[in-house]
């Protein structure tokens, strides 16, 4: 595995690389994307930070596993290539919007745009195999990406992390509560959304309103 991740990362990121655990990492998932079917692909493994300097973050919203069919996943999470059918968690997401903000529901649900605005999209693993959901979990991800966590946490501030669901509201422990923003809510899937623990929690006009306190440019979701 290639690390080729943007420049304002691999400053603060370059000990990571070095560790055993990461090395392991590197080789078992160049194997994968060698004998199996792997997404994302493999230029787009650390997309999410490519399109996010380090130093333009100002959101961050923590997913779980890259999307497992073909096409989908372009290494942000919870969003997928242009003209590839959204998935019924970015529904949800897309149709909280459209109430929360009065944002119309948009044809792509490409979220690169939110990521050049500052919002980091992490998947707390990176890569999956075809068709099979959480394949590549417990091989080092986890310890990287909440390593990519408490960097942002040390090296910035006042960075709202919206964490949705059980998995992503764990993250919160490696928050500093005290220089930084934390929503958390239900996970938009259809699961916990139906139960009535996603729509109405209004997380995108609360992380403008953040944002204009402290000073900095809204986005526009």
């Amino acid at each position: 595995m290639n690390v080729n991740i943007d420049p304002s990362w691999k400053s603060h990121l370059q000990p990571e690389f070095e560790k055993p655990y990461f090395k392991q990492l590197a080789q078992f998932v160049k194997q994968e994307y060698q004998q199996q079917t792997c997404f994302p692909k493999g230029k787009d493994i650390f997309a999410a930070f490519d399109h996010c300097p380090f130093h333009d973050t100002k959101v961050v919203i923590i997913g779980q596993d890259p999307y497992h069919g073909p096409n989908q996943a372009n290494g942000l999470c919870f969003s997928v290539k242009d003209d590839i059918p959204h998935p019924p968690s970015l529904i949800n997401i897309f149709k909280e919007i459209k109430v929360d903000v009065g944002q119309p529901y948009p044809k792509s649900g490409n979220l690169e745009r939110w990521a050049q605005q500052g919002v980091l999209l992490l998947n707390a693993t990176l890569t999956v195999r075809a068709h099979q959901a959480g394949s590549h979990q417990k091989k080092g991800w986890e310890e990287f990406t909440d390593a990519v966590i408490k960097t942002v946490s040390s090296q910035q501030e006042g960075v709202i992390f919206l964490l949705w669901g059980g998995f992503a509201k764990k993250k919160s422990v490696l928050v500093d509560k005290t220089k930084h923003h934390i929503l958390t809510s239900g996970h938009p899937s259809p699961l916990s959304a139906n139960r009535g623990l996603w729509f109405g929690n209004q997380h995108f006009s609360k992380t403008n309103a953040l944002l204009s306190k402290m000073g900095k440019r809204l986005i526009s979701w």
